[in-house]
């Protein structure tokens, strides 16, 4: 960003990219957007709460109270005629936008200083009459790690920030994490069940985020 805080990164794994969209903040840092080259990716409201949630089936659009506004099937996956997709545009700050067109046009661009950086994370799935839809990649451990050390840093900075704030007082050891980062770790526990890691890295990333 101009400010100088990390707007975009993307990490190579073992068979896929991943691309994170942080927030416009530096102490605070935020994910906005997390797309995988697999073909799923979810775009979250600045509390955290889920935006827009994309995989290689369909996708969905939720309001700020959580309620589903629009669901779609990609065309080439869904049986019959199929009305095309209305394009979908979000501003996930003033710096950052995601486009959805279609399956494999799924852009986010990022706009400053009269630049402009576009990068295309839609992936297209070929399926033929009668197959299966492959399983959708999972993230690999050192993606499941970075997500969880970089939640574990954002919570001590939160934490530092409660001594500066009460020098002489216990009461900043008890505080709570802000909701945003409650969220984000619980979203990391899932991707854990989900992912075909070990128990015993399953257990440390609970711990890191805990």
């Amino acid at each position: 960003y101009p400010s100088g805080n990390l707007a975009i990164s993307i990490i190579r794994g073992r068979d896929q990219l991943t691309c994170i969209v942080q927030e416009d903040e530096l102490k605070t840092t935020k994910i906005r957007a997390l797309f995988q080259s697999d073909g799923s990716s979810t775009c979250y409201y600045p509390n955290g709460d889920e935006w827009i949630n994309i995989s290689i089936q369909g996708g969905q659009y939720l309001d700020q109270a959580g309620n589903r506004v629009r669901r779609w099937m990609w065309p080439e996956l869904s049986p019959g005629p199929q009305a095309p997709l209305s394009p979908i545009f979000i501003s996930l700050n003033r710096h950052v936008g995601v486009r959805i067109l279609a399956q494999d046009k799924i852009f986010i661009s990022f706009l400053a200083k009269g630049r402009q950086a576009k990068f295309n994370m839609g992936t297209k799935v070929q399926v033929s009459a009668g197959s299966q839809l492959p399983p959708p990649a999972r993230l690999g451990e050192d993606e499941l790690l970075l997500l969880a050390f970089r939640v574990r840093i954002l919570q001590l900075f939160d934490r530092m920030r409660g001594c500066l704030n009460f020098p002489s007082s216990e009461q900043w050891n008890k505080m709570q994490p802000p909701m945003y980062l409650m969220t984000q770790a619980m979203k990391i526990l899932e991707l854990c069940m989900a992912a075909d890691i070990s128990d015993e890295l399953r257990s440390s990333i609970k711990v890191i985020v805990n």
